[in-house]
This record gives structure tokens, sequence and C-alpha cells, in this order.
């Protein structure tokens, strides 16, 4: 495990008060967005991701781990609580196996679940003794549009979807203790992932940028907005709900 230190001194004004948030596949795309717009709302964020960033920002903690190894997970988050709580977390990481309905193996589903669905998980159950005993933290589960269902999305979709149900039962279980859990589910994002799985000028992603009523795909800083607002002490009376920021495509009655 390699980690990138805090090289000053998070600031202690602004929505994060100088307190820690954890953010998974922290590395590039929304979870990279998310950290650098964390840190300049006064947050002190801890990245995790499978390798640490080049350049690292003033403020940025990473740790370099296999989020789909479950001992090696726990390990890493046994070691960041020694230096004391989270107050938010965002479970980012995610895979997308890219098959047809024939073609989608046991192994794709088995990996799908293993860092869409178990990672977070075990990350949850690491920060909430914190939280609990704070009696309060917000959790950020990402999900995705697709997990209302998207062609050759098997695997990803069922884990998306999956998300949302751990988001709505964990609002309710941590309620009480003044823990909000929501979640985000975006549409097309200008991420690796996105690109990889959407290369550009493919049929299918023509299709998809045509449906989205506003025409274009979303910025990850977008994305790192609506995770920092849902951070936020000031949306504590929102839990166990999912926002969907996809420029309109559940609303939009093409069907993809």
């Amino acid at each position: 495990m390699s980690s990138g230190e805090e090289t000053t001194s998070p600031s202690a004004t602004g929505p994060g008060a100088g307190r820690r948030v954890l953010v998974t596949g922290a590395s590039r795309g929304i979870g990279r967005a998310a950290m650098q717009r964390l840190r300049e709302d006064g947050w002190r964020p801890v990245g995790l991701a499978r390798t640490v960033p080049d350049d690292i920002a003033p403020g940025e903690q990473y740790l370099a781990v296999d989020m789909t190894d479950a001992d090696s997970l726990r390990d890493t988050l046994a070691g960041l609580l020694r230096d004391g709580p989270f107050h938010g977390l965002v479970n980012n990481a995610a895979m997308s196996p890219v098959t047809s309905l024939e073609d989608c193996s046991l192994q794709d589903m088995d990996d799908a679940i293993r860092l869409n669905l178990l990672a977070p998980l075990l990350c949850t159950q690491a920060v909430v003794p914190g939280m609990r005993a704070a009696r309060a933290g917000r959790i950020v589960n990402i999900s995705s549009r697709a997990g209302l269902g998207k062609v050759n999305r098997t695997a990803y979709s069922a884990t998306k979807a999956g998300i949302v149900g751990m988001t709505r039962t964990w609002a309710l279980e941590l309620a009480g203790d003044g823990i909000s859990v929501n979640a985000i589910a975006p549409g097309p994002v200008l991420t690796e992932l996105f690109r990889a799985a959407s290369p550009p000028g493919h049929p299918r992603t023509v299709a998809l940028m045509d449906a989205v009523p506003l025409q274009r795909a979303a910025e990850p800083s977008e994305l790192a907005h609506f995770i920092a607002f849902l951070l936020d002490d000031r949306s504590g009376f929102m839990t166990g709900q999912t926002l969907y920021v996809d420029g309109g495509l559940t609303v939009s009655a093409v069907k993809l």
C-alpha cells in the first residue's frame, strides 16, 4: 500500500470545517473532482484508489488499495480510523462490464458485486461507529441512471440498482443517530469509465447524446457539486433519496 500524505493543514472554515471525508475511486473522474471540490470547501479529503495520482494537491491524502480485496480494504480502513473518525463518506468506486445478456459471465457479475456493492458495504461499516459516536455523519453513494436499465450493462445495472436499495435501508437504520444516507445517480459523465464504455462516435453513444434533453454529458465537477451539497450540514433533513443528475434522461420519453 502506498500513500500520498497531506502536505498542508486543511482549512477549518467552509462547509467541511476541517473534518475528514473518505472518497473511494478517488484518483480520476468523479472521485478526483470530488476530492478537489471538498478540499476547496474546507474538508480533509482522504481518497482510496487502485493507484495514487502523481499530482496530489496540498490538503489531499491518497492511499492505494485494491478495493475488491476485502482483507486489504479492511486493513486500510482500520489504519485510517486510528487517526480519528470520518464525518463523511463518498462511495464512488465502480466498474462497468460491457456485455450483452448472452455474454455476461458469472465472473462479470462477481467482479461488479465486489467493487460496486461489497466495497461500499465494508467502507460504510468501518466509518459508521465513529459517526454514531458523534451522532452526526453524511454518506453519499454513487449509483447511476443505468440502474433503471441500460443495454449491455447487466452487471453494472444490477449493482447500481442494488446501491439504491442499500441507500434506503441504511438511511432507515442510521437516521436515529443523525446520519444521512443519500445516493446520486448520474447520467453520462465525461469520465474515463464512460469513454471506455461509450466510445465517441459509436452509434449507441451518438444515440445516447441525442436522447439527453440538455444535449451533452456532464463534467465531473458538476457531480462533485452535488456530492458537496449532500455532505453539507444544511442538507441534514434529506435522507434515503436518490438524486438523478442526468441532463433530463429520466424524464425523457426516449428509451435506450
